[in-house]
C-alpha cells in the first residue's frame, strides 16, 4: 500500500493529472491485478448477503416507488430488476436505483467504519446492472466489484465527510465509477475523469440521516449509483470533468471539507497489487445503524443479568464520538427519543435499540420496528432512561487502524433503584471478522433463508444459491440468472401518477 498526501493547489500552480487523486484512483482500477480467492469468496457473500435484504424489502413503500420508476424505463436488453420476470429489461442506470433501493432500505446489509462511513455493498446494484447490459461475465462483474470496494473503503480511511455533514455518498459515486471502469475495462484516462464527474455530482449533506429522517436514506446510495453509471456513459463519449475535483481551489477539499490548507492521507494499493479491502468490511446481523450491533448483542446478554427491568433507574452508554454524535443523546435530535418516530429514525436511535434489545432478548427486522413496539409503555421507560457518553477510549478504538483492535462498541452502566450497578462492555459485533462467531458462509445463507421465508419458493431459492457460489464462471450475458424472481401477484404496486 501507498499512503498519499493530498493537499488543495492554487490554480496558478499546475498540478499533473498523474500527482491528483482522481488519476491514482484510475491508475488501480485499470491495472488489472491478480485476484485474490478470499475477496471473491467475499464477493460471493455480499451478493447474497444484498439479495437477502433486496427481496426481505420488496413491498415496503421507497422500493416500491422505486421500482415504479424503474418500470417505466424498458429496454430490451437492459437489466433486471429485482422481483421481477427476467423477461422484462430496463435501462441499467434505473435498474440500479430501484435494486439500489431495495438494497439500502432495511438498514442490513455491509459496513465500513473509518474516518467515516460506508456501506460498501452499495456498489453491487449499479455494477451488476450495467454488467447485465453489457453482457459481462461473472468473472468481470469480480474485478468490478473488487475495485470498488478498494476505492471506496480506502477513502473512508482517509478524508471524513461527516465532519462537515456531507453525506457518505460522496465516496460512493467515485468508488462505481472506478468499479465500472475495471469491468468495462476502460483506459486509465477515461476512469479518471468518471471518478472526477461522479464525485462533483454525488455531494450532499447529511441532512438525509439526520432529524426526521426519511425514505431518502434508502434512495440516497442508489441516486449516486446512478449517477456514477450516467457519468461514465458520458466520458465514454468523450467528455471530461471538472479538473482537479479533490486538489483544485474552488474545488471539493477547499470548499466543502477541510479548506484550502487541509491534508489528507489516502492509502491505496501500488498499481498491479491484489486488492483485499473487502476483507475488512463487515456485515450486519441485525437490521440497524452498524455501531448498533455490539450493543444489540450486549443488551441481550445483560437482559439475563437484570432480573427485574421495572427496577432500573437509568443506563449510561460510554462509547465512541461517532457513536455518541450520530445514534446517541449526542445527535441532539428529539426524534430519536420520539415513539412516532419514523423506522428510520428508530434505527439509528441506539436508546431506542437499546431498550428494545434489552427487553426482548432479541432483534427483529419488521417486528422490532413496528408502531406497537415504539409505544409499549415499558419499553419507553427505560428508553428515556438511557444517555450516551463520548469516552476518549472508545474513540482511540474506534479509530484504531489495525482491524483487529478497531472496535464499535461501548461499556454500559445499568443503575437500579436501589443503587446497585451493572456493568458490561463489549468491544464488536458477535459477527464480526474478529467477534466471537464471525460471519461465514453459511451465515450469509441462513440469513437470505431467513429474510426471504415465505416470499421465495424454493426451487427459486435454491436456483439462486447455487449460481451465485459459481460467480466466478457465469459465461457472458448470463449474469441475468443473478436474478431473483417471485411471482407478481406478490409484488406490490404504488398506481400514483408521476411524470414518466
Amino acid at each position: 500500500m501507498i499512503v498519499h498526501k493530498i493537499k488543495v493547489y492554487p490554480s496558478k500552480i499546475h498540478l499533473p493529472k498523474k500527482k491528483q487523486l482522481a488519476w491514482k484512483i484510475a491508475e488501480i482500477a485499470s491495472d488489472n491485478a491478480k485476484l485474490s480467492k478470499e475477496a471473491i469468496d467475499m464477493v460471493i457473500n455480499r451478493v447474497i448477503d444484498n439479495a437477502s435484504v433486496a427481496i426481505a424489502s420488496l413491498n415496503r413503500k421507497p422500493v416500491i416507488s422505486s421500482r415504479e420508476m424503474a418500470m417505466k424505463h424498458s429496454r430490451k436488453k437492459g437489466a433486471t430488476l429485482f422481483g421481477v420476470n427476467n423477461k422484462l429489461k430496463f435501462d441499467c442506470e434505473w435498474a440500479a436505483w430501484s435494486n439500489g433501493t431495495a438494497v439500502r432500505e432495511l438498514d442490513f446489509h455491509d459496513t465500513f467504519l473509518a474516518e467515516d462511513y460506508s456501506h460498501p455493498g452499495d456498489n453491487i446494484p449499479p455494477l451488476l446492472s450495467v454488467a447485465q447490459q453489457n453482457r459481462k461475465s461473472g468473472l468481470d462483474l469480480l474485478k468490478g466489484i473488487i475495485t470498488a470496494y478498494e476505492v471506496q473503503v480506502n477513502l473512508v480511511k482517509g478524508i471524513c465527510l461527516h465532519k462537515h455533514k456531507v453525506d457518505h455518498i460522496a465516496h460512493l459515486g467515485p468508488s462505481v465509477a472506478a468499479g465500472l471502469g475495471t469491468m468495462l475495462r476502460l483506459n486509465t484516462e477515461t476512469i479518471y475523469q468518471a471518478i472526477q464527474q461522479s464525485l462533483h455530482t454525488t455531494i450532499s449533506t447529511r441532512q438525509s440521516r439526520k432529524g426526521e429522517i426519511s425514505s431518502w436514506k434508502a434512495y440516497a446510495p442508489a441516486h449516486a449509483g446512478k449517477l456514477a453509471i450516467e457519468a461514465v456513459d458520458r466520458v465514454m463519449r468523450g467528455e471530461r470533468a471538472p479538473s482537479p475535483i479533490y486538489e483544485g481551489e474552488d474545488s471539493v477539499i477547499a470548499r466543502i471539507l477541510d479548506g484550502k490548507k487541509a491534508l489528507y492521507k489516502v492509502p491505496l494499493p501500488k498499481k498491479g497489487e491484489v486488492k483485499k479491502a473487502i476483507l475488512e468490511t463487515y456485515t450486519k446481523e441485525y437490521s440497524a445503524e452498524y455501531q448498533s450491533q455490539a450493543l444489540i448483542d450486549l443488551a441481550k446478554k445483560l437482559k439475563k443479568k437484570v432480573k427485574n427491568l421495572n427496577q432500573i433507574k437509568k443506563i449510561d452508554i460510554y462509547t465512541s464520538h461517532h457513536t455518541h454524535y450520530v445514534i446517541g443523546t449526542g445527535a441532539n435530535d428529539p426524534q430519536k427519543m420520539d415513539p412516532n418516530a419514523s423506522r428510520e429514525t428508530l434505527d439509528h436511535s441506539i436508546m431506542y435499540i437499546f431498550a428494545v434489545a434489552l427487553e426482548d432478548g432479541s432483534w427483529h427486522h419488521i417486528k422490532s420496528y413496528t408502531k406497537a413496539r415504539a409505544k409499549k409503555k415499558s419499553t419507553i421507560k427505560i428508553w428515556k432512561s438511557i444517555k450516551t457518553h463520548e469516552d476518549k477510549k472508545w474513540t482511540k478504538k474506534y479509530h484504531d487502524p489495525n482491524p483487529k483492535k478497531k472496535s464499535f462498541g461501548a461499556k454500559v452502566v445499568i443503575t437500579l433503584k436501589n443503587g446497585k450497578k451493572i456493568i458490561a462492555q463489549q468491544d464488536k459485533a458477535d459477527a464480526h471478522p474478529y467477534g466471537s462467531r464471525p460471519f461465514k458462509r453459511k451465515d450469509y445463507i441462513n440469513k437470505f433463508l431467513t429474510l426471504t421465508e415465505n416470499i421465495l419458493d424454493k426451487k427459486e431459492s435454491d436456483r439462486f444459491l447455487k449460481i451465485i457460489q459459481n460467480l466466478k464462471k457465469i459465461k457472458p450475458g448470463h449474469l441475468d440468472k443473478l436474478n431473483i424472481q417471485i411471482k407478481k401477484n406478490k409484488l406490490k404496486r404504488n398506481y400514483k401518477k408521476g411524470i414518466f
